[in-house]
């Protein structure tokens, strides 16, 4: 028994080894600190999941303080409200107020009760409205990223390089896995880099994009709707087949950041995550180099024969 446990161990070791070769194949980018991603313990709570992933755009700042704003004013409507109905009950109860008014208009309190929703909504459209803006007015772009859903994975291209690659979720049923965390799932989640907390998260292959400069996504679909979303970037954009739409983010942070689809796709909306490592200007040079000439691995794996896409017939 004991022998048997050391051939396994060895065995167990080896394949660790292999799919760290694989892994490091892939992008050759490691050491990256994992920046957007929920936080929980080792028991699997999540005791910060009630705020926001740390903003790595300006456009996710700028939605965190809006966010922020908005939840203030609110706090104002309440209270107003609140102290409103505390008057009315303890002021003009029937005990207090035996004889009570009749009147059926009063020009100033109307007055007052239309001018202040109006101030609240020019104050929202103030705040709001340019962050708005910002967010669909695209910028030139240093990096053009075509990003396509599919039912249930995300195919990628970089227009302008020549690049183009497969994004399936590491234990993905898309490519044969079981979506369930089993030794051989926790064993590749490890030699790519990642922990078995980020099963559902890590793709195999990683969208790469220079830290500080404009990258623009165009966003369309092949079958159904889809959505690429990262919370951290603070973008998120329905792919919708025979359309293309656009976002745009510039990560201010090098990092591991991780998305996911945000639209009802199928059986297995669940499990096609987005994996973004920003990187520095030089990495990704060097991975573009690399990549250009087949250096590093990137995914391209067929779909089962027997999985179903929608369709229209």
């Amino acid at each position: 028994m004991r022998f048997a446990n050391i051939l396994s161990g060895l065995a167990a070791g080896v394949t660790s080894m292999a799919l760290a070769g694989v892994a490091l194949a892939q992008d050759g980018i490691t050491g990256l600190e994992t920046v957007g991603k929920p936080h929980a313990d080792d028991a699997g709570f999540l005791p910060a999941a009630t705020g926001f992933q740390p903003a790595a755009t300006e456009l996710a700042r700028d939605q965190q303080w809006l966010d922020h704003v908005l939840l203030y004013l609110c706090y104002g409507v309440v209270a107003l409200v609140m102290a409103l109905m505390l008057i009315v009950i303890l002021r003009y109860n029937s005990r207090a107020n035996p004889t009570p008014a009749r009147f059926t208009h009063n020009t100033p309190l109307e007055i007052v009760w239309t001018l202040i929703p109006v101030l609240i909504l020019v104050t929202l459209g103030s705040f709001s409205l340019p962050i708005l803006f910002k967010q669909q007015e695209i910028p030139v772009a240093d990096v053009t990223i075509k990003a396509t859903g599919n039912q249930w994975y995300w195919s990628y291209e970089y227009v302008d390089e020549g690049i183009s690659f497969d994004s399936y979720m590491i234990g993905s049923p898309a490519t044969g896995g079981t979506n369930m965390m089993t030794p051989e799932v926790e064993a590749q989640l490890v030699a790519a880099g990642y922990t078995k907390q980020q099963f559902l998260l890590a793709t195999d292959t990683a969208v790469v994009v220079p830290v500080g400069k404009v990258v623009v996504v165009q966003v369309t679909a092949t079958d159904v709707i889809h959505s690429w979303k990262i919370p951290a970037f603070g973008v998120m954009q329905d792919a919708v087949p025979g359309r293309t739409a656009g976002l745009w983010f510039t990560a201010e942070k090098e990092g591991i950041y991780f998305g996911q689809c945000s639209e009802l796709c199928g059986q297995m909306h669940a499990y096609m995550p987005i994996t973004v490592k920003v990187v520095s200007e030089a990495a990704y040079a060097e991975w573009l180099t690399k990549a250009k000439a087949g250096d590093v691995q990137l995914s391209s794996v067929a779909v089962p024969t027997g999985t179903q896409v929608a369709s229209n017939d």
